[in-house]
């Protein structure tokens, strides 16, 4: 099992800190999150049901009604590279561990490219191009004409792009969806969650756009009842609610300028609306002086990255803020 973010219950007991005393900006989900309603009764009674209006609510949502509904990206990421032939996959990274991992144990070989751009990965010649977009951790973007041109290119050679868009909903003019699997990019898969922007990483529902075919092989390896009927529902209004999304992308925005400007002083930031990412000589030292003053950051130990999610509120802000002075006046 890779490390991620958001294990608070190990930093706790580690850092012989109160669970409800720590700050968390470990991972990149919107601290305030779609508000949930109460779930009618019947979706805990009931299996789930493929023709409750979520796929459509996506579709609508997404601008493409070439989609299966996944336990989470999760679950897409383990299973799609079992899907398509062995070959050589670039890498775009650093990125996201558990896409390497996958495609590691389904029997591929990779390619990494240091923070390379998509036409450098397409100069490689390899049959499959993998990337994050925006990039998890680095919060680098890859300009959507540029990667419209990429899976062009790669249709051209029999190829295939997979894009994670996990952080993509803050700037949907941005992303690649509504392509995925038309007759214009069939060899283009995107990944989709609303874990994030709607802070929802607990249902446990994504979304694979891909050709039909495709989708229907992944169905068939996923098996039934894949999504849980609560999660179904929840995923489903929360699509649905455009003044709480355009509310949302405001607020995010804002948020996402005030983080970038408190970590400027300290190295180069980059951000997405969801998270900012500090590269730094002393980053770890950094994490570890955050995480005895109970603030939970996320560090990357491969390069000297440490990655900042959003405060939910103005204490936290502050809160924040006070811990960084610190840290510069030490």
């Amino acid at each position: 099992m890779l490390e991620h973010g958001g294990r608070l219950r190990q930093a706790a007991v580690r850092y012989d800190i109160p669970l409800g005393d720590w700050l968390d900006l470990s991972t990149g989900i919107n601290p305030n999150c779609w508000p949930v309603p109460e779930m009618p009764a019947d979706c805990w009674l009931r299996l789930p049901e493929n023709d409750d209006g979520l796929e459509a609510a996506a579709a609508a949502y997404y601008g493409n009604s070439n989609l299966l509904p996944v336990a989470g990206s999760q679950a897409a990421i383990q299973l799609l590279p079992h899907l398509l032939p062995r070959a050589v996959v670039a890498c775009i990274s650093p990125l996201y561990a558990e896409h390497p991992h996958a495609w590691q144990r389904a029997g591929h070989r990779l390619r990494f490219l240091q923070n390379a751009t998509l036409p450098r990965a397409l100069a490689t010649a390899t049959p499959y191009v993998l990337m994050c977009n925006p990039n998890n951790p680095t919060a680098g973007r890859h300009p959507r004409d540029v990667a419209v041109d990429a899976a062009i290119q790669l249709k051209k050679r029999g190829g295939w792009l997979i894009v994670d868009e996990a952080f993509m909903d803050p700037t949907p003019e941005d992303s690649l969806t509504a392509l995925a699997g038309t007759p214009e990019a069939p060899n283009l898969i995107v990944l989709r969650s609303i874990g994030k922007f709607f802070g929802l990483a607990g249902a446990r529902v994504g979304f694979v756009f891909a050709a039909p075919d495709l989708l229907a092989k992944l169905a068939e390896l996923i098996g039934p009842w894949s999504v849980a009927g609560p999660s179904r529902v929840a995923a489903r209004l929360a699509l649905s609610d455009t003044a709480w999304q355009a509310n949302a992308r405001i607020e995010l925005q804002a948020a996402a300028a005030r983080l970038h400007a408190l970590l400027a002083p300290l190295g180069d930031v980059s951000s997405t609306a969801l998270f900012a990412t500090l590269n730094a000589a002393e980053t770890g030292e950094l994490h570890e002086f955050l995480a005895r003053r109970g603030i939970l950051t996320r560090h990357f130990d491969q390069q000297p990255l440490l990655r900042f999610g959003l405060p939910a509120n103005e204490a936290e802000w502050q809160r924040l803020a006070a811990a960084l002075n610190d840290w510069k006046a030490a």
